[in-house]
């Protein structure tokens, strides 16, 4: 087994049958390349979400920005534990394309339910498949939904927005690893703070933070998953975040200089 951040490229891993576990983006994308070298593709599938590429020639991020969706605070989410959820399912790869349970089906990998467990040469397999996809077109329903109603008080015309097929398949509750050459563990990350030996994170990992500024007298953060919106992570939206961590770090030396008036 090798964890994702060891994958370069399907040469470079030994002969047979590959088993990905996990669908979010990466595992997606390392799945559509190695069918598309030749590689005979399993693929272990969680809940992800999913959202075309292109919606009338324009990139949905593009449309989801248009509709502030990436302004959104982190009390939008239905807990503070959805931002561990993973990212849609799309790739950037060859120009852009759609990228998800459905096109990797058609295209001849198969789809698997969650791994349940391993003994000896057996892998066990939930029969959870069609649970992960109705996640998936949930959540792209939901931004259906958002583009629908909010794009024309925007001024923008509503683009079309495909309905997901039905969808399909064999439930496999088993797999045999004789025949398995590798195994890519793409299950994503987690934040881990503990580097920092102060009481700065909240139950799920994440640091406290009011617009970046700790209630540890002196930290500041930037670059975190929704620190202040949606967008504050992404290159798109970082940099708004910057200005006012640095506006605050500016303003907490000030005060600490010598003559300063508290």
């Amino acid at each position: 087994m090798i964890d994702a951040l060891e994958y370069r490229n399907p040469a470079e891993l030994p002969a047979g049958k590959v088993l990905v576990i996990g669908s979010g983006q990466t595992g997606s994308q390392l799945a559509e390349e190695l069918f598309l070298a030749g590689r005979e593709v399993f693929l272990s599938c969680g809940r992800a979400p999913w959202l075309p590429r292109r919606l009338d020639d324009v990139d949905t991020v593009t449309w989801l920005a248009r509709v502030g969706f990436f302004d959104q605070p982190l009390n939008a989410l239905p807990s503070p534990a959805g931002r561990l959820l993973a990212n849609p399912q799309t790739t950037g790869a060859a120009g852009g394309h759609d990228l998800h349970f459905r096109t990797l089906q058609r295209l001849g990998v198969v789809l698997l339910g969650r791994l349940a467990g391993v003994d000896g040469h057996r892998a066990s397999v939930v029969d959870d498949l069609d649970a992960s996809v109705a996640f998936g077109d949930a959540r792209w329903a939901e931004w259906r939904a958002l583009l629908a109603s909010e794009l024309p008080t925007r001024g923008y015309a509503v683009p079309e927005l495909p309905i997901a097929d039905p969808f399909h398949y064999g439930p496999v509750t088993e797999v045999d690893l004789h025949d398995i050459g590798v195994v890519i563990h793409t299950t994503g990350f987690r934040p881990d703070y503990r580097w920092i030996e102060l009481p700065v994170c909240d139950d799920v990992g994440f640091p406290i933070t009011d617009a970046g500024t700790s209630p540890i007298p002196g930290l500041f953060f930037c670059g975190v998953h929704f620190m202040r919106v949606r967008r504050s992570a992404l290159m798109f939206g970082v940099g708004l975040d910057a200005a006012i961590v640095a506006t605050s770090v500016a303003w907490s030396a000030a005060r600490e200089m010598p003559g300063h008036r508290h």
